[in-house]
């Protein structure tokens, strides 16, 4: 196992990769009581066509989302999620488009919920008449979010940009794609997807590194299985497919979503560093402490419903604002201004050094956010990169890195927008 002291932020993280290819990101937490783990696979919505033992395999869409619902039944009849909180942990499990999560926090009984974690997650089991009845739950489920504005107004825009990625779709598939799965599918995707050599295990605790690893050693299969090739379909058009999508829905206000394409570094150092790039580059100009808003929120433009990111995952980055207007198309020239305004002139130096300095210290604070901090420990494990080198390469990030992204990414020719307005 491999220590690694980060001096500067006060952290100390411990690295292994076992023989079956885990990787276990440990970051200790000496004196602290609450304890996080998250047992992470690289398999998401978006991973419905792989390449597995010479050969291409295509699987319906939900499949990821109908897993992860599934793999809390136990063979011996126990639910995982009851156990676990019968032990005194919060458990729970997530679906993206990229990766699928199982995690819990607790402040007593840390070792009895990690093994109870690496072996429901570790143990498939399924049967035609839970899938079966699945399928029914999920269904309505797809029907919630399908009546969801904030999902419309961000799925449109996903249409709107990607032709090929399978993004575009929605992580739970549709009601009739998931009436093609079968307890045969979650199991061939589960032995696929969910191996040792595709997943990590990453903890925030007061507890023994190497304790840690003689678990996994213990619980997990010992052999390194082949890891999947996802197919993410056809190289995407840097522009969009449609630049406007409006829409009717039961909404107070106009909801509107502004986005762009961004074409992600290659893996390692370079993926992390534009991350980081693009995250300072948006606050700087976009930031709610920045004249951009300031000015937008003022005018009554934007409101406190505002907000903005740029989000990595399958294979794609999107760059995201969005909020509550009454005017969007306004809002989306003032945008268009504003990036047109840094190519002429650049970024402000002293709004850039604010927003590095307040960047530092917001990812400072964020290390007491224990399912955060693990979360984007494996988010860098999948991306092959340490998230805690973060801070070191933010201060080496120069202004005009920044605003190149801008130029290179936010060309008014490369924005989209979707919007949700209210029914007349």
């Amino acid at each position: 196992m491999k220590h690694k002291n980060f001096s500067k932020i006060g952290e100390n993280l411990y690295t292994a990769q076992l023989r079956n290819g885990l990787t276990i990101n440990v970051v200790t937490k000496p004196g602290f009581q609450l304890s996080y783990a998250v047992f992470a696979s690289n398999y998401g919505g978006a991973h419905r066509r792989f390449f597995l033992n010479g050969q291409w395999h295509d699987t319906p869409a939900g499949v990821a989302h109908f897993l992860e619902h599934k793999m809390f039944d136990m063979p011996d009849g126990d639910n995982a999620l009851s156990v676990l909180s019968a032990n005194g942990a919060q458990p729970n499990a997530f679906t993206s488009s990229g990766m699928t999560a199982y995690y819990f926090d607790c402040t007593a009984g840390f070792e009895e919920n990690l093994r109870m974690l690496l072996k429901f997650v570790s143990t498939p089991y399924f049967t035609d008449e839970t899938v079966q009845k699945e399928q029914g739950i999920i269904g309505q489920e797809i029907g919630m979010v399908e009546d969801n504005p904030g999902y419309v107004v961000y799925n449109r825009l996903m249409r709107m940009l990607y032709e090929h990625n399978p993004i575009r779709d929605q992580v739970a598939g549709s009601v009739e794609s998931i009436a093609q799965i079968s307890a045969e599918t979650l199991y061939n995707c589960h032995k696929a997807f969910y191996s040792p050599s595709n997943m990590t295990l990453c903890i925030a605790a007061d507890f023994d590194p190497e304790k840690i690893i003689e678990i996994a050693e213990e619980i997990l299969p010992p052999e390194r299985a082949e890891i999947p090739k996802a197919d993410m379909g056809e190289a995407e058009s840097d522009k969009p497919l449609k630049t406007l999508n409006e829409e009717a829905m039961e909404v107070s206000a106009p909801q509107f979503l502004i986005g762009a394409k961004v074409a992600p570094a290659p893996e390692g150092n370079e993926l992390l560093r534009q991350k980081i790039v693009a995250q300072l580059a948006l606050r700087v100009l976009f930031g709610t402490s920045g004249s951009f808003y300031n000015r937008l929120y003022s005018e009554g433009l934007l409101n406190r419903d505002y907000d903005y990111e740029i989000d990595y995952t399958a294979g794609t980055s999107t760059i995201m604002i969005g909020g509550e207007s009454a005017q969007p198309m306004r809002v989306l020239d003032e945008v268009k201004a504003a990036v047109s305004a840094v190519i002429s002139n650049g970024l402000d130096p002293a709004a850039f050094e604010a927003a590095k300095r307040a960047s530092f210290g917001s990812r400072l604070r964020g290390l007491e956010d224990f399912d955060s901090l693990c979360l984007a420990l494996a988010d860098g494990v999948f991306g092959g990169y340490c998230f805690l080198d973060c801070f070191d390469v933010l201060e080496s990030i120069r202004l005009e890195e920044c605003e190149a992204f801008l130029a290179e990414f936010m060309a008014p020719d490369r924005l989209a927008i979707s919007i949700i307005s209210p029914v007349k």
